[in-house]
């Protein structure tokens, strides 16, 4: 990740911060968290095992689900250099975990989350807010056409079903990621996911029937992308969109278009720290635990300065991006009502 044009304002604030000390190394606590996490995710191929060709696997792909999550999140704190300074081990791990653990093409992801950090919320420049299935603002919903258009009518409804299929995007977006000559250790990328997708079926048909590896494959992968969705929708989704020349300061334009959620303990292991993305955005090399203490003193630093710090609680910010994305999709819905009033 490359670190920002410093500006009067943003050198100010990364002063106090570094003088608080909380952009040094936390090498206990990814120590512990790493543990745990790899301890659950071979509990969870453990489980399997054990339990065998029963029914009852389906709650084990429900806990291997949370699992898959919480390595994904790993993966994101070692791609921002949280969890080593060194580009060497980061990749390495990176691509180990991410490629071969969770079929997360890394290369692919961390290119794209560089660019979504570099320009948050901006229509042509942030990957996050391309209209896909789902659109974005009004500018892009009456310029939609096809699935999208469809979609958009009611993507306020539609949102939290169609996270279910996120894990799935994920997978295929890795693979045609391979297809891109910009794409670093392209050889090693796609041997690391090869192995993902062989290991990962061939596992769950050789303990399972068919009928019961089917059923886990599918309540898996639906609740993993449905867990990553309610992880990342609330950071940015209902914020402010940027286009064209629209381009803030560096601290303003992560300030303005990011949401932190409110909560404690169990919201920082749930959202794995994700929920201070404010900070987070401000600072992504800072050490997941940190970011708590960094609240204190962005959000008193960004009143001092004018500066709007937008925070809410987890269920407020879910209500807050379908709101944002039935709003969105009015124009979808106008032009179809005067349609059939046209044809009336």
């Amino acid at each position: 990740m490359t670190t920002p044009a410093v500006k009067p304002d943003y050198a100010r604030l990364l002063r106090r911060i570094s003088d608080a000390g909380l952009m040094n190394r936390r090498p206990g606590y990814y120590a512990v968290r790493l543990g745990l996490v790899g301890l659950g995710f071979a509990g969870g191929w453990a489980a399997l095992f054990l339990v065998g060709d029963s029914w009852w696997t389906l709650l084990v792909a429900a806990f291997m689900a949370v699992t898959f999550a919480q390595v994904a999140l790993v993966l994101h704190d070692v791609a921002h250099r949280q969890v080593w300074r060194l580009r060497r081990p980061s990749e390495l791990v990176g691509r180990i975990v991410g490629n071969a653990g969770i079929g997360l093409a890394y290369g692919w992801w961390q290119d794209k989350h560089t660019r979504h950090h570099a320009n948050p919320n901006h229509e042509e420049l942030d990957p996050d807010v391309a209209p896909d299935i789902l659109v974005w603002s009004q500018r892009q919903a009456r310029a939609s056409r096809g699935l999208p258009r469809l979609v958009g009518k009611a993507q306020a409804y539609l949102f939290f079903p169609l996270l279910m299929l996120e894990g799935v995007n994920l997978h295929v977006s890795s693979v045609r990621a391979l297809g891109n000559r910009s794409i670093k250790h392209r050889g090693w990328e796609a041997a690391l996911l090869l192995a993902h997708f062989v290991a990962y079926p061939t596992a769950l048909f050789t303990i399972l029937s068919v009928d019961k590896a089917f059923a886990f494959l599918i309540v898996h992968q639906a609740l993993f992308g449905l867990y990553l969705g309610c992880i990342f929708a609330p950071n940015h989704k209902g914020m402010p969109t940027l286009t064209g020349d629209d381009r803030p300061d560096y601290l303003r334009r992560q300030v303005l278009t990011s949401r932190n959620v409110r909560g404690g303990v169990l919201t920082d292991l749930a959202l794995g720290g994700l929920n201070y993305q404010i900070e987070h955005h401000l600072f992504p090399s800072m050490p997941t635990p940190n970011l708590r203490r960094a609240q204190v003193i962005v959000r008193g630093f960004c009143a001092e300065i004018g500066v709007p710090y937008h925070e809410t609680g987890l269920i407020s910010s879910y209500r807050e991006t379908l709101r944002h994305l039935h709003r969105v999709g009015a124009p979808l819905r106008t032009a179809t009502v005067s349609q059939d009033l046209s044809r009336g």
